[in-house]
């Protein structure tokens, strides 16, 4: 028997000629077979979708807006039904479709460091608080579901749901080149926004840390250092050797 060949949704989207987010609504409406390998994880049979839709000149296969509302921004609701896609990781900020490659294994080294870094500091000043690291998804209003890199939650707000809805008092996100703006601009407003305390952004390839402090509404850039020890007066006797956080990376 001669088995079928699987393809993913982006490479259907690029054989029809259509975006992957009209390749994921046909897929919720199950206007086209598919086959579900995982929890929102879906691979495709061409020829089995080409019969479905008909010819390809067909008026059923083209491009479809998003029905996200009045306001043409997406919910979480709408981004809760988008199926996983494999190699990205999908984000919502401000109502868009953030949707970025999944980080080299620099960034998770780097990441790995920092997160047993921090575990070892809170298990000390909050037992009772954990430090996550992606992939999961943090709520921060129904426009804005985040995955950061790394995330603090003191003991008086334990996670709950998911996505996780309580506020981190600390967020770090971990720059790779295809995550910079997203990660200094949209997440830093929306960070911001939400009130998240403090924001660390971690640059591997400058081998510097950026820490933002909430003040008022607005984030203030509270230590920035590129070489020796890492120390941050917030966070006492919270102190690491940045040379080794950054080796390899």
């Amino acid at each position: 028997m001669t088995r079928k060949k699987l393809i993913t949704a982006q490479e259907l989207s690029t054989i029809l000629g259509l975006s992957v987010d009209t390749i994921w609504r046909y897929t919720r409406d199950r206007r086209i077979p598919h086959i579900e390998i995982g929890p929102r994880q879906y691979r495709y049979v061409e020829d089995e979708v080409l019969k479905a839709l008909g010819p390809r000149g067909s008026a059923t296969v083209c491009e479809e807006p998003a029905p996200y509302g009045d306001s043409d921004k997406m919910t979480h609701g709408d981004f809760a039904k988008l199926p996983a896609e494999t190699g990205y990781i999908l984000q919502l900020i401000d109502g868009m479709l953030i949707r970025e490659p999944t980080p080299t294994y620099r960034h998770q080294r780097v990441s790995r460091r920092l997160q047993q870094i921090l575990i070892a500091y809170f298990d000390k000043i909050d037992p009772q608080g954990e430090v996550f690291n992606a992939p999961l998804d943090v709520y921060l209003n129904d426009y804005t579901v985040v995955q950061p890199d790394l995330f603090f939650l003191p003991g008086t707000q334990p996670a709950q749901n998911d996505p996780v809805d309580s506020l981190p008092s600390l967020v770090v996100e971990i720059l790779s080149p295809s995550t910079a703006r997203t990660d200094r601009i949209k997440k830093l407003n929306s960070y911001q926004k939400a009130g998240v305390a403090h924001y660390w952004i971690v640059d591997p390839m400058d081998c510097l840390i950026e820490c933002y402090k909430l003040e008022g509404d607005h984030y203030v850039a509270f230590v920035r250092t590129a070489e020796g020890m890492f120390a941050h007066p917030d966070f006492p006797d919270l102190t690491f050797d940045l040379q080794a956080l950054f080796a390899d990376a």
